[in-house]
């Protein structure tokens, strides 16, 4: 048996279903806030309460999914003004990582960091949603980390961390993901050179996109929720 193989013979139900729901919530068939009926997955996925719950866990643990005593699980959800105000904080903590690489990077680490933007060129193009967020935040953290400053990185990866739900939903764009990799490519060329301004201001655009595709969501439920007392 090939080590692939071997891999994939040793997952486990809730490994299965985590994925599964994760994929749900890329593809935005769950909503942020929805709550995640056991009696709809035992149903969809044949398999006890046991192996629903630890498939919870494991996106609780990843912050995908909130868990609310009397109530269970759900996608979670952030308002409006938390969302402005956590990507205020993550364009501050970003833009200073940025600012603090000594330009032009080392050629071993530009080097290092175009390999993992293969990998992520490689995700995006077989449509691989969790080796396109692994390599994504990989190239990253990678570039961050020549900042110098481990405590700034840890700070960095917090908040990555913390948007993760947010940050999806421009996985399953294929323009979004495109536009994603041309941005991870100049990256890479600012490193070569010496505009840390450029860079910085760089790596802040680039988190916007999934931001701004967020709250429209949000603002479109938000209007549905209007509609509907109207509507009855």
């Amino acid at each position: 048996m090939g080590e692939a193989a071997s891999q994939q013979a040793k997952r486990t139900p809730d490994e299965d279903i985590a994925e599964a729901l994760e994929s749900d919530i890329i593809f935005g068939h769950l909503k942020p806030g929805e709550r995640l009926r056991e009696e709809a997955l035992l149903e969809r996925f044949g398999h006890s309460r046991h192996f629903i719950r630890l498939a919870f866990a494991r996106l609780e643990k990843k912050g995908i999914l909130v868990h609310t005593r009397n109530v269970g699980a759900a996608v979670r959800a952030f308002t409006i003004p938390e969302v402005e105000e956590i990507y205020d904080v993550r364009e501050m903590i970003q833009r200073q990582a940025a600012l603090r690489i000594a330009l032009p990077a080392e050629p071993d680490d530009v080097a290092r960091i175009a390999g993992i933007q293969r990998d992520y060129a490689a995700c995006v193009k077989a449509g691989d949603l969790r080796g396109i967020h692994a390599c994504n935040d990989r190239f990253h953290l990678a570039i961050f980390a020549l900042c110098n400053n481990s405590h700034l990185l840890a700070l960095v990866k917090q908040y990555m961390d913390l948007t993760y739900v947010i940050r999806t939903v421009t996985f399953s764009d294929p323009k979004a993901l495109e536009a994603s990799r041309r941005q991870h490519e100049l990256m890479l060329e600012q490193l070569k050179g010496r505009d840390s301004w450029a860079l910085a201001e760089l790596c802040v655009q680039h988190l916007r996109p999934n931001k701004e595709k967020y709250l429209g969501r949000l603002r479109e439920a938000d209007a549905a929720q209007e509609r509907k007392p109207a509507a009855e």
